[in-house]
């Protein structure tokens, strides 16, 4: 059978002060009124049950996402125990649903991406599946053409394509993956056609993850052993508890994407958004005519140009003047006012905020 698995556990610092260690990025509605959580949901409900969709996320963020899914049942919403990195992660989610479905194949997808039009996703994905299905050793990931020569996100260098049965999409063997180039590079991966950016969506067959788990990343063979033999008795979160922190800290491209046989990709022609950080708002959301974005409802703008404006308060107004290049975003306890060009320093000032005043803010 068919299953998703949604990573929902990043804490998306970059966008503070809306998301907080208890309020992650992908539970903030700045998009059209919803979450980006949400929206993924809503991506993958016409392809899978929603007793076929396992969503892992930080334990702090459990109540939050299970009120936002109220569909998925409550056990296949799955606390992490620790921050791991993606290798655990999806080698814990392999190992949950290979236990109640030795032919399980999983999609993997994030809940802090913006991917439009649904419907090509949806063709895309199942196109996936179907290779999947009918190519157990296989592992697919998806490629989205890229639309400038971005430093920030890794590439797939794809081989030749080839037409398989059932599928409407054509599938290329994987050549290499590529980590964040310097601009010259990224530059000649954007003319020669052959490059995509990686978006970090993978499908597999469950079994297949974690044979290469075991071989590539042999430290994650009894941590997952010990979860899978506890999992669904009593001693199931005090196993996870303990287990799961054992799990080394990598991701899973560095761990099995760039060593494993039988990697393949899709192109897929969507819309694709990252949203990791308030530049990436002004893809999404788009400026008005005096290039400001404005992520925020209720705002009155005078002389001013190129600001992002944030807040999810439709009663709390955001008021400028005069001013030029800078991000405002409001939040019911902290207020952020710095330039574009310095909201990359936002790690740096939380590290501040923690020493001076502990974790109340964070």
């Amino acid at each position: 059978m068919d299953y998703a698995m949604i990573m929902a556990g990043g804490t998306g610092k970059r966008l503070w002060p809306l998301s907080r260690q208890n309020r992650p990025k992908q539970v903030l509605r700045l998009v059209d009124g919803q979450t980006l959580l949400r929206r993924c949901f809503d991506r993958l409900r016409d392809v899978f049950d929603p007793d076929h969709l396992l969503v892992l996320t930080n334990a702090a963020y459990v109540e939050t996402v299970r009120g936002e899914l109220p569909e998925v049942p409550a056990p296949y919403v799955v606390a992490e125990p620790a921050v791991r990195d993606t290798a655990p992660a999806i080698g814990l989610a392999a190992t949950i649903l290979a236990k109640g479905d030795p032919e399980a194949t999983v999609a993997v997808v994030t809940a802090d991406q913006v991917i439009e039009p649904v419907e090509t996703f949806e063709s895309v994905l199942r196109d996936a599946l179907t290779f999947v299905n009918h190519h157990p050793e296989a592992i697919v990931t998806f490629g989205i053409e890229p639309t400038f020569p971005s430093t920030q996100l890794g590439y797939i260098e794809l081989g030749a394509a080839r037409q398989e049965p059932g599928c409407r999409s054509t599938v290329h063997p994987v050549e290499c993956f590529r980590e964040k180039p310097d601009e010259a590079t990224a530059q000649q991966y954007v003319a020669s056609g052959r490059f995509c950016w990686n978006a970090g969506m993978f499908v597999f067959r469950a079994r297949t993850m974690l044979d290469h788990l075991a071989r590539l990343l042999p430290d994650s063979t009894e941590p997952l052993a010990r979860i899978r033999e506890a999992w669904g008795t009593p001693d199931q979160q005090v196993v996870l508890e303990a287990w799961f922190v054992r799990l080394p800290k990598i991701s899973i491209d560095f761990a099995v994407m760039e060593k494993a046989p039988h990697v393949y990709a899709i192109r897929l022609p969507c819309r694709w958004l990252d949203l990791g950080a308030f530049r990436s708002l002004a893809e999404i959301i788009g400026r008005d005519e005096n290039g400001n974005v404005p992520a925020a409802a209720c705002h009155e703008l005078l002389d001013s140009e190129d600001n992002i404006l944030v807040s999810e308060d439709n009663g709390h107004l955001i008021a400028l003047i005069g001013v030029r290049g800078l991000v405002v975003a409001h939040s019911p306890d902290a207020t952020l006012v710095c330039s574009i060009a310095q909201a990359e320093r936002l790690k740096e000032l939380l590290e501040n905020v923690a020493r001076h005043h502990g974790g109340r803010f964070l």
